[in-house]
């Protein structure tokens, strides 16, 4: 099955937080849309994108918006992550023994995100990197805040996690997660 696409009823999630909180995306609806973010702490384009996403929590996050991480990590290597690329929203652990909200949004690839409008419905997704989706979640999220749009990219810029990254231009980027749960390593990545 593939990730799951706009216009798609989104399954419900309820998960602890790193920090101990339990979120119900249901709960989460009432306030506004939601931007849900799934992650490997191994797979380098999560490392590449989140700061990107950080980007956006710290321009539209917490007003109309809520931005949740979902780590496909146990909370240790998920806290060291956060840490390292400094990622400040909420972030949700997905049980890695059997990554029951990942399957259910139909993942294969991370990084991925949905943005889930107030009806519960799915609003926008990626899978991968790509820089497109990311300028056309920043115009929705500006749109949603009656907001002027922030600068998301800026001119010669590439986030201190990306230097391994640096020489790719355009396209899209995949991190493909092992079919199997017990493992850490990266599979294969794929150019689009």
């Amino acid at each position: 099955m593939a990730a799951l696409t706009a216009g798609t009823k989104a399954p419900d999630i309820s998960l602890a937080a790193v920090d101990g909180k339990t979120f119900s995306l249901q709960d989460a609806l009432k306030k506004g849309p939601v931007l849900a973010a799934f992650f490997k702490v191994s797979c380098p384009v999560c490392q590449y994108a989140f700061p990107y996403l950080e980007r956006l929590h710290k321009a539209h996050g917490d007003q109309k918006v809520t931005i949740v991480g979902i780590s496909q990590d146990d909370k240790r290597n998920t806290n060291a992550f956060l840490k390292e690329y400094r990622v400040t929203f909420p972030t949700l652990l997905d049980d890695p023994n059997g990554y029951a909200v990942s399957n259910a949004y139909g993942l294969t690839n991370v990084p991925t995100w949905f943005l889930i409008g107030q009806d519960g419905e799915i609003e926008l997704s990626s899978v991968g990197w790509v820089k497109n989706e990311m300028e056309d979640l920043n115009r929705k999220l500006a749109e949603l805040q009656k907001a002027p749009l922030p600068q998301l990219f800026k001119p010669n810029f590439a986030p201190e996690c990306s230097r391994q990254l640096q020489r790719w231009r355009g396209g899209r980027l995949h991190h493909f997660y092992p079919a199997t749960a017990g493992s850490q390593q990266p599979r294969s990545f794929r150019f689009d």
